[in-house]
């Protein structure tokens, strides 16, 4: 694909924001110990506009940031080539144990997973989900995606 046609797909900085608010599946890659991609597919929510999923502190994804905190991320959606459409963002994941960021992308997060509407970040949701993901988060943390560099496309402006 030549330069030009890269400029005409390639999303702007709006667009890309809105992609991410509307997605909530992204494709996480990490590094192995032994320099393999670990990738895995998590649910997520926007922190301050940067992909936030929680997982177990335990969980492979975690072992491999606190070594090497390189991390892709790619959300993309689209079916037939003319309609896909993604963002990769590639840069470091950070590794947060802060119980109240914990709460906040818990709360999106549970509730999309429960099927339940998805409150902003940061509001309120029903007393009892919230004891419940606060139960479930107990074990886990939150990883940041913090980008240096992001790449987009979007097929359909071809």
């Amino acid at each position: 694909m030549g330069s030009n046609k890269r400029e005409k797909i390639k999303m702007t900085e709006q667009e890309v924001a809105d992609f991410l608010h509307a997605s909530h599946k992204v494709q996480v890659a990490t590094i192995g110990k032994d320099g393999e991609p670990h990738l895995v597919t998590m649910f997520y929510a926007l922190l301050d506009g940067k992909i936030a999923f929680s997982t177990y502190r335990t969980s492979q994804k975690v072992l491999n940031l606190r070594r090497d905190p390189t991390m892709t991320c790619l959300v993309e959606d689209g079916g037939e080539y003319n309609e896909l459409r993604g963002v990769a963002l590639y840069g470091k994941g950070a590794v947060i144990e802060d119980p109240a960021v914990r709460s906040k992308v818990g709360a999106v997060v549970g509730s999309r997973m429960a099927g339940l509407p998805v409150p902003e970040m940061g509001e309120p949701i029903d007393p009892a989900l919230a004891e419940g993901i606060e139960q479930a988060m107990a074990k886990r943390v939150i990883i940041v995606m913090e980008p240096d560099r992001v790449v987009s496309w979007d097929h359909r402006k071809a």
